[in-house]
């Protein structure tokens, strides 16, 4: 039996078990090979690792993690979770059981875009949702916003000192006269008409409207949402927040006991949403294995 278990291999996972090998706590951990960032080419606000692929991140972070005994990794996904504290059972993808006395998922989210013909096929490339990861790119160029004007609004604010202009488009329906107002007091430009279809271009993407097109350097989404990409907070029976993440504690303890979740799965109810960025996936990590040591130090 592992002392821990953790579920995800994206940086809050990496980081949970190179905490955990070099406390020399047995760690099973599992990768599927699915990530939030799966389609991105670069990363980027990362100390040390700006413009790195993720990919040669993960496979860094693994290498290191090779030299430490106590740490088993396995690609292959997680099926089901049973048990309680002390003696879970994960059940994998070939039918084998694992035990552990502590569970960490890491598993992260799944994000859910506008029905926009095109736009699926652009995201994380030419398509994003966070300006801190991805506007400075598109420095000095034209930029288009998609979808909620309070969100559209915001986006605009951060990106304003970025891009060379930003045009927000609705998806389903003219914005109202209120929200026009709101959004050209913030400096956006705004689209009488919906957005019909994003495609890549020369100059970056083409933005389609029943009316028109419009050349941008890049997309960024102001509506959607997200998901748990793995079943096991509502298996698990897990409390969950409005926002749709794993309540934690500061330790990355869920309300299960035995259970802790590190990355954009989870936040502290004090927080209005995950963080979506490496750094904040990775250090949620590191505090979830130190929890996990004083549980089981605790035990």
């Amino acid at each position: 039996m592992y002392d821990a278990i953790i579920i995800g291999g994206g940086p809050a996972g990496l980081q949970a078990a190179l905490t955990l090998g070099r406390m020399h706590r047995s760690v099973l951990l599992l990768d599927s090979g699915e990530y939030r960032n799966g389609t991105v080419l670069h990363m980027h606000n990362v100390v040390a690792n700006d413009g790195t692929p993720p990919s040669d991140f993960r496979a860094t972070a693994r290498a290191q993690l090779a030299a430490y005994s106590d740490i088993e990794i396995r690609n292959i996904k997680a099926e089901e979770i049973t048990g309680a504290e002390d003696a879970f059972d994960v059940r994998l993808a070939d039918g084998t059981v694992a035990g552990a006395r502590r569970i960490v998922l890491a598993t992260g989210v799944a994000d859910e875009l506008p029905d926009v013909p095109g736009l699926a096929e652009l995201w994380g490339v030419r398509a994003f949702g966070c300006p801190f990861c991805d506007g400075h790119e598109h420095a000095g160029r034209p930029i288009a916003v998609l979808g909620a004007a309070a969100r559209a609004e915001h986006l605009t604010g951060l990106l304003g000192r970025i891009a060379s202009s930003v045009t927000a488009f609705p998806i389903d329906a003219p914005y109202t006269e209120a929200e026009r107002r709101m959004l050209e007091s913030s400096g956006a430009g705004v689209s009488d008409r919906p957005v019909r279809s994003v495609a890549s271009s020369t100059e970056g993407v083409l933005v389609r409207t029943d009316a028109d097109e419009s050349q941008v350097a890049g997309v960024f989404v102001a509506s959607g949402s997200l998901r748990q990409r793995a079943p096991f907070a509502e298996s698990l029976g897990l409390r969950t927040l409005d926002s749709g993440a794993i309540e934690v504690d500061d330790f990355g303890r869920a309300s299960v006991a035995g259970v802790s979740a590190a990355g954009d799965l989870a936040h502290r109810a004090a927080l209005p949403g995950p963080m979506a960025s490496v750094i904040a996936a990775a250090a949620a990590g590191q505090l979830a294995a130190v929890g996990v040591v004083q549980s089981l130090l605790a035990g």
